[in-house]
């Protein structure tokens, strides 16, 4: 019997990735297990040995950590993403602009994990751009790191990081990846606001190519039907056919 592909990728590919996944191996009769983190972390049990056969990372940092440990064979970018804010609908956020929400300190910030998961690395990039701009504006020294670390909360399958921490009361505001927004649109108690691109560091996804055996899924992933599934799920592409 024939081992499943084994595939780890960043959290925010879920949506993109299963889908994708899915026809794949329909097309193909190769079956492929998934494993969802963040992409710091799943870095981390690659080099321990844990087996991989494709790495599916949110940055190219932790591609080419692995590539200049001799641990791939190629690496991909395969596509981009941006950062934005969710925050409760409330009188008082309904009107504010996204910089005066991340201004005020009576709404609580939060954050994923910088080191572990790159949409923390990403926003901690943002933070730095704003704070060189507007220097009174201390956005590290209040954000609250909530998810994608190691010991941090873990949101349910299923559940959108930013809604879920923002609708339990954990949060009042989240800087995430903008893709979600497509899936929130619909939520009437939520406002998401886009960051302006002047702030918004450019999030670029890798593939780490670690075995031969995944080379067809990776050919798969950047061929047009597989940018179609992640264009579909809001990430930005290359390939617009």
């Amino acid at each position: 019997m024939t081992l499943p592909l084994s595939v780890f990728a960043a959290g925010s590919l879920k949506s993109a990735f299963t889908p994708l996944c899915q026809r794949f191996s329909a097309v193909s009769g190769v079956p492929v297990a998934l494993t969802f983190g963040p992409a710091g972390l799943l870095r981390e049990r690659i080099e321990a040995g844990e087996r991989c056969d494709l790495f599916a990372s949110a940055n190219t940092a932790h591609p080419q950590t692995l590539r200049n440990k001799g641990l791939t064979l190629a690496t991909h970018t395969f596509a981009f993403n941006q950062l934005n804010l969710t925050v409760r609908k409330t009188p008082a956020t309904e009107k504010a602009d996204w910089l005066s929400l991340l201004a005020d300190p009576g709404l609580r910030l939060g954050t994923s994990t910088p080191g572990c998961d790159p949409s923390g690395d990403y926003t901690w990039a943002l933070f730095d751009k704003i704070e060189q701009r507007y220097p009174q504006i201390k956005l590290k020294a209040r954000a609250a790191m909530l998810v994608g670390g190691r010991d941090t909360l873990t949101v349910p399958p299923g559940q959108i990081a930013s809604a879920w921490l923002i609708r339990h009361h954990l949060t009042d505001l989240f800087i995430g990846y903008a893709h979600y927004a497509k899936a929130l649109t619909a939520a009437d108690d939520l406002r998401i606001l886009a960051i302006p691109e002047v702030y918004n560091p450019r999030c670029e996804y890798q593939l780490a190519l670690l075995t031969t055996g995944a080379e067809s899924l990776a050919d798969f992933i950047l061929a047009a039907e597989g940018q179609t599934f992640l264009r579909e799920a809001g990430f930005l592409t290359a390939k617009t056919e």
